[in-house]
């Protein structure tokens, strides 16, 4: 396969030129109650071409061979035009070339997993929670995606990496009267199909969830100091703080790039935010990004202080800063853009029983329901809370959602746990979904949160 994107950059005068050839097969299993409402797998590939010409960097996408002329053809002028109507070129930080192939490891190839295999497990799924008589339903899929990517660039880099993802995805429903709540489930992986199978413990967790919600009192809105778990605080990290760290946000805004300039006290001196891509297995993890350059480990804050930011090859070389490897596209239908891998608040020293009796008085929060950010402002639903009275965990509270300033809050954080936990369910919407992106940390305790409630 590199032979033919190699044949096709040498026909193409530019100053940089790059092509991924992608082959993405899918597969879906998808139960609404015990019905079974989608099953089927599915392969599709196509080409992702970007010319870098007269200061314009272009992105030609395309499926068939017999399109090649024609996407060359565009590129190349889409590039010229698009140099003509900039204030600045378009600069590409420099890289060594790369000849590299990965092959994840994976502990069980979900590949050599029967379709009616998979469909039985996530059936027997379906009927753990819908055997107890308060639950209303359950929505269960089961998504397996691998990327079978090629990169090639006139620089001399020669990339393949495959990306193979298995998820289940979904949420249980329960009722009682009038009153109705719902708990998402999220589980999955980069490692094979053994991160779904074996997972009847976590359902039963969820499903009681679902059914101590229906018992649990509204929360009373007001201003608190709180827990919030692994799930939370990864999502706050993701939301709250990593789109700030992704260049291409903040590259053309220069009252908020003057708030996240590199080496400004943002948070209090024992938060450390790093975003790694690197280890195997967690959602997040890949080797190349698709610009075709490795990922590193970001350190994004040390000790409270801003120490790096998330690139492309433009950004990094527009800013001047190092280049990261966080370029990533969602398939082929796409040009790649700036966003996290892996990104997580790391470890402190308290231990969770640490942190009640810190909290003395307080809320317990848990699992992220939803998130967005604006500028520095942010909002996110929570599954459930509890009410901390004199450190001890007291009874369930429902239907939070808490918000609060980006900066006040990195400055409220009041102690951190000792143990980092990754999200399963991962995935971001920004401009693209991108399935892999994940978050997580420890159990932090922050004061003086808005608590939306009754």
């Amino acid at each position: 396969m590199h032979d033919k994107l190699n044949k096709i950059l040498s026909r193409i005068d530019a100053d940089y030129v790059d092509i991924r050839y992608e082959i993405k097969r899918d597969t879906i299993i998808s139960f609404n109650g015990r019905e079974l409402s989608q099953i089927g797998a599915n392969t599709t590939d196509g080409y992702v071409l970007r010319v870098l010409k007269g200061g314009g960097l272009s992105t030609t996408v395309f499926t068939r061979a017999d399109d090649i002329p024609r996407a060359v053809k565009a590129g190349v002028a889409n590039a010229l035009l698009i140099g003509q109507n900039l204030d600045q070129p378009t600069r590409l930080s420099p890289i060594e070339p790369i000849k590299d192939t990965i092959v994840p490891p994976l502990l069980e190839d979900p590949r050599q997993v029967t379709i009616e295999e998979k469909r039985a497990i996530v059936s027997s799924y379906i009927d753990i929670p819908m055997q107890q008589k308060n639950i209303q339903t359950i929505s269960l899929s089961y998504e397996e995606v691998n990327r079978e990517k090629y990169f090639a660039s006139s620089e001399g880099s020669e990339i393949r990496e495959d990306l193979i993802t298995t998820r289940l995805v979904g949420e249980i429903v329960s009722k009682d009267g009038a009153l109705v709540q719902n708990v998402r489930i999220g589980a999955g992986g980069s490692d094979g199909f053994g991160r779904i199978r074996n997972r009847e413990d976590y359902i039963e967790d969820r499903m009681r969830m679902a059914l101590d919600l229906l018992e649990a009192e509204p929360v009373t809105g007001g201003t608190y100091n709180c827990i919030l778990n692994p799930n939370l605080a990864g999502v706050f990290a993701h939301e709250a703080f990593g789109h700030n760290s992704e260049a291409d946000i903040i590259e053309k805004m220069p009252a908020f790039r003057e708030k996240m300039k590199i080496g400004k006290k943002l948070g209090v001196e024992n938060l450390n935010i790093t975003d790694n891509p690197t280890p195997p297995g967690q959602l997040g993890h890949y080797t190349y990004d698709d610009e075709g350059v490795r990922v590193r480990p970001t350190q994004l804050m040390k000790g409270g202080v801003l120490t790096g930011r998330l690139h492309s090859r433009s950004t990094a070389a527009a800013m001047d800063e190092p280049i990261s490897g966080h370029c990533i596209a969602e398939d082929y239908r796409y040009s790649p853009i700036v966003r996290m891998g892996t990104i997580y608040i790391e470890a402190g020293t308290h231990s969770f029983d640490d942190l009640l009796d810190r909290l003395g008085d307080g809320l317990y929060i848990l699992d992220a329901k939803g998130g967005s950010a604006a500028g520095e402002n942010f909002t996110f639903g929570a599954q459930c809370g509890y009410i901390v009275q004199h450190g001890k965990i007291a009874g369930m509270v429902r239907d939070l959602n808490i918000s609060g300033n980006l900066y006040l809050a990195l400055m409220n954080i009041k102690a951190i746990g000792n143990k980092v936990v990754l999200n399963e369910r991962g995935g971001c919407g920004k401009g693209q979904v991108n399935i892999r992106s994940c978050s997580g940390g420890p159990h932090i305790l922050i004061n003086d949160l808005v608590v939306g409630g009754a």
